[in-house]
């Protein structure tokens, strides 16, 4: 098999990883970077638990090459916030009670987090327009869609 020396920033972390051309970003960020908040549900890409911000931009990490984040900067859900901290929409989603089992969470939190980067006072249908993208099945997605418009709140009244 062919390996590749990739460099990519990780969390704000200068990390070096060797991959397979064949690897993809979620297998590596779990398996040999032990970053495991990002998960793997359908691995088609189609259920967003796997999505992670690449250059500030949301993507399925099952479908990216770990090759392809060579020289680029990566946030995983693990890095949105400080450890002592909740992000806007990590606590948006905390006060509404908006997750139930929690696997399809970091995706949504990681989605949501580059939505509203872009686009600070949604209204609801966008939100339920932007939330298209992941699945959830513990949810009405009716406290998902709370914890969003709340997380718009909260990223508008920092300083």
């Amino acid at each position: 098999m062919s390996e590749h020396e990739v460099s990519v920033t990780v969390n704000g972390v200068a990390r070096s990883v060797r991959v397979e051309a064949r690897d993809v970003l979620a297998d590596v960020l779990r398996t040999e970077l032990e970053l495991t908040g990002t998960h793997l549900g359908c691995e088609h890409g189609v259920c967003g638990s796997c999505t992670v911000l690449v250059d500030g931009a949301p993507v399925r990490s099952c479908l990216m090459l770990a090759v392809q984040a060579d020289g680029r900067s990566v946030t995983t859900v693990e890095g949105l916030a400080p450890a002592d901290a909740l992000h806007p929409v990590q606590q948006g989603f905390y006060e509404c009670h908006s997750f139930q089992c929690g696997f399809c969470t970091p995706g949504i939190v990681m989605t949501t987090a580059a939505y509203l980067a872009d686009h600070p006072s949604p209204t609801e249908p966008e939100v339920r327009e932007m939330l298209a993208g992941n699945l959830c099945r513990c949810t009405g997605y009716q406290s998902i869609v709370a914890g969003v418009l709340r997380a718009a709140d909260l990223l508008r009244d920092q300083p």
